[in-house]
């Protein structure tokens, strides 16, 4: 067989395999939107939930949420950039730095469950936090700290070393150099792997089960050691039901998840753009 007809097959089957994904997943996504649609009102998104399924609504767990994920992010995205910016510009040792990325490798295959059923034995318990947002911030944080760290060792490598040397040969210590020269070249693929690894938490279910442990709850959290659940804790709780309404509500739950899955991904892709623009040419 010529190489033009293996080129001809090989593209024959991309598209094929790329149009069934695009399929499938258009029949999932519409399948949601025909169920929930009718249910995305303001009384949904305000509301606690019921055992009306017409007065239900996701507010505690929404907030529940925004709080865990927002926490999670403030802990792990300087956590991770740091951690980088020191293996890859300051450690000089090939052996450790081999056996820390070994390390984070490593963490980042590991059961999601796993970090949850850790935080709430050392965090929980032993520290005396309980079953807190604080638990499952740091939680969250753990896992996609791995995933941070390896967006931003990659981002790091990125910039070339002929500006670090330029630099140096200008006068400029290391700290400036990576300060001036390798930070803000190397900030855009950093933040957006940051981004997407925060999207991820979003939809995190294993972790949050373990420590929270709450499927339905009235009331939202208000401080870092109060009770709480997220989105897909209540829409597992919703979908598990028999009665056709609350499916619907867990339809109508999936699609806010959707809406926020989108925004992350949207400000990743605006953010990089709009801080690759104001970069100067390399």
């Amino acid at each position: 067989m010529d190489k033009a007809r293996i080129d001809l097959l090989l593209r024959a089957w991309a598209r094929s395999t790329f149009l069934v994904a695009i399929f499938l997943l258009a029949v999932l996504v519409g399948g949601v939107v025909v169920d929930g649609y009718r249910r995305l009102t303001a009384e949904f998104l305000l509301n606690p939930p019921s055992a009306d399924p017409d007065r239900a609504g996701i507010f505690p767990s929404l907030a529940g949420s925004i709080w865990v994920v927002t926490l999670a992010t403030l802990i792990a995205v300087p956590m991770g950039i740091g951690f980088s910016v020191y293996v890859v510009e300051y450690l000089r040792c090939e052996r450790l730095r081999g056996l820390l990325y070994f390390i984070v490798e490593t963490l980042a295959g590991v059961p999601s469950v796993v970090y949850g059923i850790v935080a709430l034995g050392f965090i929980g318990y032993q520290l005396g936090m309980g079953r807190s947002v604080l638990t499952g911030a740091i939680a969250l944080a753990f896992l996609i700290l791995p995933l941070i760290v390896v967006a931003s060792v990659e981002a790091l490598r990125s910039v070339p070393d002929s500006l670090r040397m330029s630099a140096y040969s200008l006068g400029a210590s290391r700290t400036q150099v990576v300060a001036k020269v390798v930070l803000p070249l190397a900030l855009p693929g950093a933040i957006t792997g940051s981004i997407l690894a925060v999207a991820r938490a979003l939809g995190e279910t294993a972790p949050i089960l373990v420590i929270s442990g709450v499927l339905f709850t009235r009331t939202p959290p208000t401080g870092l050691l109060d009770s709480f659940t997220v989105l897909p804790l209540q829409i597992f709780n919703w979908i598990t039901r028999p009665q056709s309404e609350f499916r619907e509500l867990a339809a109508a739950g999936i699609l806010v998840l959707f809406a926020l899955f989108f925004l992350l991904n949207f400000l990743a892709f605006y953010y990089r753009e709009a801080y690759t623009r104001r970069l100067p040419e390399v």
